[in-house]
């Protein structure tokens, strides 16, 4: 063995040199490796769709629920409920923090009840799986205006087209206020997402997502009385309002919070992409909710703007940046959006 210019050479007939035994052996052992990572790839993504679809029948149930505590007796106990189990769990440190930290996670607490009102009140009067289609519509366009290119009016321009097919040139058979609760749903969902990034890098694991809850389940609780008065107090509505907030929060956190361990952010990105054909299909099983040619195409459209917007901002990140590492960011300090929805 010789070193020449700190290069460090084996000769071939030295003992240090791989045998060839020992080479196909380092050579099998990489393949396994690579299997294994492949494996928990596809289980990491499995886990990610697990969570889409319990959200999503999470959010059909809730549907159902209306007629008893209508839609903010329902957001109540959904925030409520998940908030109480958050607070356990994390039991977040109280003080330290600094007034602008406070009117941080005041604003991102502010932004979820608002964000689960809106979209309770969407579904409430149009399908799911437009409502959802719509909402989606808040993120991908936050994804376009990250990417900064001309590209991205490519994909911009497809998901109004998917917007323009699901309206049936005018929205004339969607509730046109449920159209506009979507709609709505979808900024402030974009909004949720810059807030959850700020509040991760001020609050420490979980602790501004439980703190968030509880101060948005305190907002929420005047609206949910007048909406559902003693019905709140009604042990079929609470088992109800369980169900929700297992199916739409605690579930989808813990089975999306595994995933991002594995894959990358822009991955899971991607894959919520595909929540408004999870929705329809919710919708279609729970709430017998059949969607049209025309509208099941304009879904589609919108769900292909997105993976290509989501793309495209990660293609745009990664070039700008140079040496930035394409996986990493892999679990947030939050919850992704999906999980509290």
């Amino acid at each position: 063995m010789s070193t020449v210019q700190g290069v460090t050479a084996v000769r071939l007939d030295s003992p240090l040199a791989p045998s060839p035994t020992s080479t196909w052996r380092t050579a099998a052992a990489r393949r396994t490796v690579r299997r294994r990572g492949d494996g928990s790839q596809l289980g990491s993504i499995a886990l990610v769709l697990g969570g889409a679809v319990s959200l999503q029948f999470g959010a059909a149930i809730a549907a159902l629920l209306f007629p008893r505590a209508g839609a903010m007796g329902v957001v109540f106990l959904r925030l409520a409920l998940a908030a109480v189990v958050m607070l356990l769990i994390c039991r977040p440190r109280i003080r330290g923090y600094s007034p602008g930290d406070w009117a941080l996670v005041t604003t991102f607490g502010v932004a979820l009840a608002g964000l689960n009102s809106l979209f309770y009140q969407a579904i409430e009067r149009i399908p799911l799986g437009a409502a959802v289609t719509l909402e989606v519509l808040g993120p991908l366009t936050l994804s376009v205006l990250a990417a900064r290119r001309k590209a991205s009016l490519f994909w911009a321009a497809l998901a109004l087209a998917g917007v323009f097919l699901l309206g049936r040139g005018g929205f004339d058979s969607l509730n046109v206020e449920g159209v506009l609760f979507a709609l709505a749903a979808g900024v402030l969902w974009a909004l949720y997402i810059l807030l959850s990034a700020r509040t991760g890098r001020h609050f420490p694991k979980a602790d501004g997502l439980a703190i968030a809850l509880a101060i948005g389940a305190v907002l929420s609780l005047p609206f949910g009385i007048a909406s559902a008065g003693s019905a709140l107090l009604d042990p079929v509505t609470l088992g109800l309002g369980a169900a929700v907030a297992l199916l739409s929060s605690m579930l989808p956190y813990t089975l999306e919070l595994l995933a991002l361990r594995r894959i990358a952010a822009a991955t899971f990105a991607v894959l919520m992409s595909l929540e408004p054909a999870i929705a329809a299909f919710a919708g279609f099983l729970v709430l017998s909710q059949a969607l049209s040619v025309l509208e099941g195409l304009g879904m589609a459209l919108v769900i292909i703007a997105s993976i290509g917007a989501v793309r495209l901002s990660r293609s745009a990140r990664s070039s700008g940046s140079g040496t930035r590492d394409p996986e990493d960011h892999r679990q947030p300090a939050v919850p992704p959006n999906g999980a509290v929805l």
